[in-house]
C-alpha cells in the first residue's frame, strides 16, 4: 500500500463503498453518478461474483476509469488482489477526485472499507447500501440470504431506497420500517430513478455562508483543495435533493480528548459525515478528525498553524438535531 510518508504529501482520495443485494440497483447508481459527475475525476472498483463482470462492462461505457475484480467475493477470496488495486490508485500521478468500489451483491461492503481504510492515500467518506423496496421483506425474511442482507443494511452508513417509483406507497413504508429495526441511527433516503444527491459521494454541500469563525472556519478546514475548498467557495449547491444540508461548529476553546471521542461515537441524530480539525487539551499537534457511520479517525495535522477547532457536519439536520450536536460538542470540551 501507499507509504505513510508519501500520502502524507497529498490530500487522501475520498472512498466509497456501494453494497447491496443481488440486483438491489447498485449499477444503476453508479451510471447515474457517472453522469452527473461535471468534471469530477471518478475512478470505479468493480467486482463481480463470476468469470464475466458484466457490472464492469456496464459502468465502462460511462467512465474509462474503472478497475476489475473477478471470480469471487471482494472480501474474502481476492482481498489481496483489492489491496493491491487500491494501492495503484493512491500511487497514481494524476489521482482521481474520488474512488467508488462497487461490491458484489453477496459480500460485506464493511470488510471492503476495512481494507480501504489500511491506505493512508484513501479516506472513507460513506458505505452505501442499495435496498430494493419490493424484495428487502422477502430477502430479510430467506433462511439463506436474510443474515447476509442484514449485515449489509446494519453496516451501511448511509442506506438507498431503490426502484421506490414502481412501489406503492405501503410497501415504501414498510421497507423504511425493516431498516429502522435493523439499522435505527442510519441516514435512510430515496433514489429517484437511481440519482442520489452528490453530497452522499462528495463532501460537495455548501457551508453556511457566515460560519462562526475562527479564521473562515479555520481556513476551510486547513486550506485543504478538492470538494471542501469548492463547497466553501459556494460552487456546490448539489444537495437540494433529499435534504442533505451542512453545518459548522468552531470554538476558541480546547477539547477533552476522551470526552470529544464518546460524544462524536455517540452523536444523536444520524450523520453521513464530518471532518474537523481541533486542539485538544494537553496536546500540541492540532489534530484532523474523520467521523463517517460511527467510525472516527484521529490524526495529527503537522505543522498548520490555526487558532481554535472547528468541524463541519453533512447530513439531514433538523434544527434540534443541530442543536443536540453543539450541546454534545460543548459538553466535550476541556475546562476552561
Amino acid at each position: 500500500m501507499s507509504t505513510p510518508a508519501a500520502a502524507a504529501q497529498r490530500a487522501p482520495i475520498p472512498m466509497v463503498v456501494v453494497g447491496g443485494y443481488l440486483g438491489a440497483g447498485k449499477t444503476t447508481l453508479l451510471n447515474r453518478l457517472l453522469e452527473r459527475a461535471d468534471g469530477l475525476r471518478v475512478a470505479v472498483l468493480v467486482n463481480d461474483f463470476g468469470e464475466i463482470n458484466i457490472d464492469a462492462a456496464l459502468i465502462r461505457t460511462r467512465s474509462s476509469d474503472v478497475l476489475q475484480l473477478e471470480n469471487g467475493c471482494i472480501c474474502c477470496s481476492i482481498g489481496g488482489r483489492l489491496a493491491e488495486a487500491l494501492a495503484a490508485v493512491g500511487a497514481r500521478p494524476d489521482r482521481p477526485d474520488l474512488l467508488v468500489i462497487e461490491a458484489s451483491g453477496v459480500s460485506d461492503p464493511v470488510r471492503i472499507a476495512q481494507v480501504g481504510m489500511l491506505d493512508p492515500a484513501l479516506q472513507l467518506n460513506a458505505i452505501l447500501v442499495a435496498v430494493d423496496v419490493q424484495d428487502v421483506d422477502e430477502q430479510l425474511c430467506d433462511p439463506l440470504v436474510g443474515d447476509m442482507v442484514r449485515r449489509q443494511i446494519a453496516g451501511a452508513t448511509a442506506l438507498v431506497l431503490t426502484k421506490a417509483d414502481q412501489a406503492s406507497a405501503p410497501m415504501i413504508g414498510k421497507a423504511r420500517q425493516r431498516l429502522a429495526e435493523i439499522a435505527p441511527h442510519t441516514m435512510v433516503l430515496t433514489a429517484q430513478c437511481g440519482e442520489i444527491p452528490l453530497a452522499v459521494f462528495l463532501d460537495a454541500v455548501p457551508l453556511p455562508r457566515q460560519p462562526q469563525h475562527p479564521q473562515r472556519l479555520l481556513g476551510a478546514l486547513a486550506g485543504e483543495g478538492g470538494a471542501w475548498k469548492r463547497a466553501v467557495d459556494g460552487t456546490a449547491g448539489l444537495a437540494g435533493m433529499a435534504g442533505i444540508t451542512s453545518f459548522s461548529y468552531t470554538t476558541h476553546r480546547q477539547f477533552d480528548k476522551q470526552r470529544l471521542r464518546q460524544a462524536l461515537r455517540t452523536l444523536p441524530v444520524p450523520l453521513l459525515r464530518a471532518k474537523g480539525i481541533v486542539r485538544l487539551r494537553g496536546q500540541q499537534p492540532l489534530q484532523e478528525i474523520h467521523v463517517v457511520g460511527g467510525r472516527l479517525r484521529v490524526a495529527d495535522l503537522g505543522a498548520e498553524q490555526v487558532a481554535g477547532s472547528a468541524f463541519v457536519f453533512i447530513g439531514c439536520f433538523t434544527a434540534a438535531g443541530q442543536q443536540a450536536i453543539r450541546g454534545q460538542l460543548d459538553a466535550a470540551l476541556a475546562p476552561e
